[in-house]
């Protein structure tokens, strides 16, 4: 018989790669700087049922394009998907990919879509904080001063979607977390354990590769 399990997993293989020093990535600002740190530091192969979770992620965003673009929505164009951009701080860049731009017809704007697929959107009250602090980022880079966060739920197709308001406070703030974590990464000094002081982010250990390890640095 086949084992479509196994064939899934052979197929989302990839060799892991070291991320680099002074490479950062919009999708990490807003969590937990002590794991972004370590994951930089201690680079693990990724989980290959987490590799599964990520790409129905993938999946649920290509979906999401064929409706955004479809002739039947006439009310908003698809401008552009999977927007590449990279800004230069000097000692280090900062790159990404922006999930969607589309132009709202009624009043001639353009807003950027973050897309973030949920196992259920019951639970969902209000746009994530990491997810709010990553499009402020993208927003910021691309001068698009428009941004939603789009929750898409995988059972249903059930959706929920949240604006987010430019801020230039919030965008400096954001900056100042990306030159935070390049100091910490450069100078060898371990952050906080910002999830575990933060009850909002508890929720982060449980999830966390690097749990076990970060118990063992008490700070």
């Amino acid at each position: 018989m086949i084992d479509f399990n196994k064939m899934i997993g052979r197929h989302l293989e990839k060799e892991q790669r070291p991320k680099q020093i002074g490479r950062y990535y919009p999708s990490e600002i807003g969590g937990c700087m002590r794991k972004t740190w370590y994951s930089y530091k201690y680079p693990q192969q990724i989980d290959i049922e987490l590799a599964k979770i990520f790409e129905v992620g993938n999946i649920m965003h290509g979906f999401v394009v064929e409706v955004l673009k479809s002739e039947k929505n006439r009310e908003i164009e698809l401008l552009k998907t999977e927007m590449p951009f990279k800004q230069d701080f000097g000692e280090f860049v900062v790159s990404g990919r922006v999930d969607d731009l589309v132009l709202i017809k009624e009043n001639g704007k353009s807003v950027l879509i973050e897309v973030k697929s949920t196992k259920s959107l019951e639970f969902v009250k209000k746009a994530q904080e990491s997810h709010r602090m990553q499009l402020q980022y993208y927003m910021y880079a691309t001068g698009v001063h428009n941004g939603l966060v789009l929750y898409v739920d995988k059972n249903n197709l059930q959706s929920k979607i949240f604006e987010v308001a430019f801020s230039e406070k919030e965008s400096e703030e954001i900056i100042q977390r990306f030159k935070n974590l390049h100091s910490y990464l450069a100078n060898e000094l371990l952050p906080l354990p910002e999830a575990k002081k933060n009850l909002e982010k508890n929720w982060m250990c449980k999830f966390c590769e690097y749990r076990e390890k970060c118990e063992k640095n008490q700070q």
